[in-house]
């Protein structure tokens, strides 16, 4: 089995992030950096770097709350921005630890591929 082929899934979200509308600019180029170092002497050094981005930019429940009620979300959400503080508490209140948004999510789906990611 090639590298390719046991991070098919990782890869497969590591895409869907890069798709994301939301997905900060950072994010998306230690994504694109780490895509094309896979199966090179490179990619584990990519690979070490998209993790430590992964982690430092998932938004933590509280972190979307707190946007939720914020003047800049307002700005962002317009009319839609009591739906939007509505959808931040239910998610916080259901117990989960971060933001669903379509970055965030395919970021922890990765992240649950850590060891994955950081194999030599």
């Amino acid at each position: 089995m090639s590298r390719k082929d046991e991070l098919k899934n990782v890869i497969l979200k590591t895409e869907e992030l890069i798709k994301a509308p939301n997905c900060y600019a950072g994010l998306r180029e230690k994504a694109e950096t780490w895509l094309a170092a896979i199966d090179t002497p490179k990619e584990f050094e990519a690979a070490v770097n998209f993790v430590k981005e992964l982690k430092a930019d998932i938004t933590p429940i509280d972190g979307l709350v707190a946007f939720a009620h914020s003047k800049h979300a307002a700005e962002i959400f317009g009319d839609g921005i009591n739906n939007f503080i509505a959808h931040a508490e239910e998610l916080k209140k259901s117990g989960a630890k971060y933001c669903d948004c379509v970055a965030c999510k395919p970021s922890l789906e990765i992240l649950a591929n850590e060891k994955l990611l950081l194999k030599r």
